[in-house]
């Protein structure tokens, strides 16, 4: 696990609501505190997607909903003349991404190793933290899912132009 500050929120911002660069997570969570506190459960219900005459036979693709599909409706939550007071996101890459480092890194773990590549998102009014996180489904005495989510997060923050420092 690895907090990266933010040095530049406004930047930050802008790659996470106004364009695709996120766009390879899901949102598990998202807790937006402005005028009210706006909280999103990100799993998908999936009985809204059948049993009426528009049911199409297909279901979302993921158990939770995709960043893309829910990143204009965060943006209208935050944006406006006044900084949030806060707000606080759980994202998780996407499985094939997350299948795409183990392989990439040689990990000796298997994609069904591991429930999430977790990165948490957190801005307190002034800061802004990302901090990454790996759920497994079991114990695995072998730690190299994390160190490859962190260096991954790493290389991923860079090369979208974000400035940060690693924290603790």
């Amino acid at each position: 696990m690895k907090a990266f500050r933010v040095k530049d929120v406004k930047k930050f911002m802008g790659r996470l609501l106004g364009t695709d660069a996120f766009d390879c997570f899901l949102l598990a969570e998202a807790a937006i505190t402005t005028y009210n506190t706006f909280v999103i459960d990100g799993h998908v219900v999936k009985e809204f997607f059948t049993g009426d005459v528009n049911d199409d036979g297909i279901l979302p693709p993921y158990p939770f909903s995709e960043w893309k599909d829910m990143r204009a409706l965060c943006f209208d939550l935050i944006k406006g003349r006044r900084t949030p007071v806060n707000f606080r996101l759980v994202l998780h890459l996407k499985p094939e991404s997350a299948e795409q480092i183990l392989t990439d890194g040689q990990a000796q773990v298997t994609p069904a190793d591991i429930r999430a590549f977790v990165l948490n998102i957190k801005y307190d009014g002034g800061a802004l933290t990302c901090t990454t996180a790996t759920a497994f489904y079991t114990f695995l005495p072998d730690r190299s899912p994390d160190r490859l989510w962190d260096e991954y997060m790493a290389r991923f923050l860079t090369g979208r132009g974000i400035d940060f420092e690693e924290e603790g």
